[in-house]
């Protein structure tokens, strides 16, 4: 069981962020915010992949109304990103976004961010302080040494913080996110180290999803498994329905999210295999594919390790030469032949 790191919670709508709260996977719209139609039958889609908060860009006036329109069309409370204009970010919050982000690189003038805090304050909006890597390079005019990059994002971080607190502003979540997996660990343990704020994870432009899948379990299930991360993103080129799905992948191979579907746990053959098991569990995932419950099902190929694994399983099958062994919980019920295999299975799965 991984021991969450303590931190302040934080309403954004109705959803919790922090502290004993589940881990909240967010992912962002990818078709213009002004199509209206097109964003809601994609937030829609996403909620239904399990993202309980979803982020639209809102670069322009035509973008905040467009998004006016879009809070009233889903239940799943909308974040604004807000970059370069203070007028984006206020008109966000009073078209009903139930949290914005802001990113310390281009939003940097005193007044600017003192207007926004006012505006969040009155209408009880949540404030994402997100840092790029990639944001905070273009301060300086000559490119940043990468061992310098993490301590600058922290200052940046510790700068716009104080400038909240100063305002008795503390419905923060922090983000920091590189492209590199290792520096997007090291400066999210660094403001978990500073910060009792809840903590958002993701590397940033992580690739296709094919491409993405990898660095993002790393980076992400690195932190989570520390206890670090309150809420998540998968950065992927491609349908946002994927990001989603990429992020679900990872905390629910760390416990943090529990299935709907079945998992297939399937030994990965070697020379002591006397039946085609890859061929088997193809037909074993065909066969569970349309089950909405979260079992465990083992697929073993010998009896060195499938005994074990069938403890551990809600059903199993140990392959032998020309049969199978058939377990529930542990407990063998049956020896059919190959060929019955799959229907045995099944008639175990009415049982349960």
């Amino acid at each position: 069981m991984i021991k969450r790191r303590k931190t302040k919670t934080v309403k954004v709508g109705s959803v919790k962020i922090g502290s004993r709260a589940p881990v909240v996977i967010q992912s962002m719209t990818k078709v213009p915010t002004v199509d209206v139609d097109r964003c809601v039958k994609q937030i829609k889609r996403l909620a239904h992949a399990g993202c309980r908060l979803v982020r639209l860009a809102v670069p322009r006036r035509a973008d905040t109304d467009a998004f006016a329109q879009i809070v009233q069309k889903v239940d799943v409370p909308l974040i604004a990103d807000v970059h370069f204009s203070a007028d984006r970010a206020v008109e966000a919050i009073e078209a009903g976004a139930a949290k914005i982000r802001l990113n310390p690189g281009n939003i940097k003038k005193r007044k600017d961010i003192l207007r926004i805090i006012d505006a969040a304050k009155m209408h009880k909006t949540a404030i994402r302080i997100g840092v790029n890597e990639a944001s905070i390079r273009d301060l300086r005019k000559e490119p940043i040494p990468t061992q310098k990059r993490t301590a600058l994002m922290l200052k940046e971080m510790k700068s716009y913080v104080r400038l909240f607190e100063s305002r008795n502003f503390n419905s923060l979540v922090l983000s920091a996110k590189s492209s590199n997996v290792t520096r997007t660990i090291k400066i999210n343990r660094a403001i978990s180290e500073t910060f009792d704020y809840p903590v958002h994870l993701g590397l940033t432009h992580a690739g296709l999803p094919e491409d993405a899948r990898m660095p993002s379990a790393i980076a992400l299930g690195t932190l989570l498994a520390e206890g670090i991360g309150d809420t998540i993103r998968v950065s992927a080129a491609g349908n946002p329905v994927e990001e989603a799905e990429i992020a679900k992948q990872i905390l629910i191979a760390l416990g943090l999210y529990e299935r709907s579907s079945p998992e297939l746990i399937v030994c990965p053959t070697c020379a002591r295999s006397e039946i085609d098991v890859i061929k088997l569990a193809r037909r074993v995932e065909k066969a569970i594919s349309r089950i909405d419950k979260p079992l465990r099902i083992a697929v073993m190929g010998c009896v060195v390790n499938g005994p074990g694994e069938a403890a551990d399983a809600n059903l199993a099958i140990c392959a032998a030469k020309n049969k199978g062994y058939i377990y529930r919980n542990g407990r063998r019920v049956s020896i059919v032949p190959e060929n019955k295999i799959i229907p045995a299975l099944l008639e175990e799965l009415q049982k349960m």
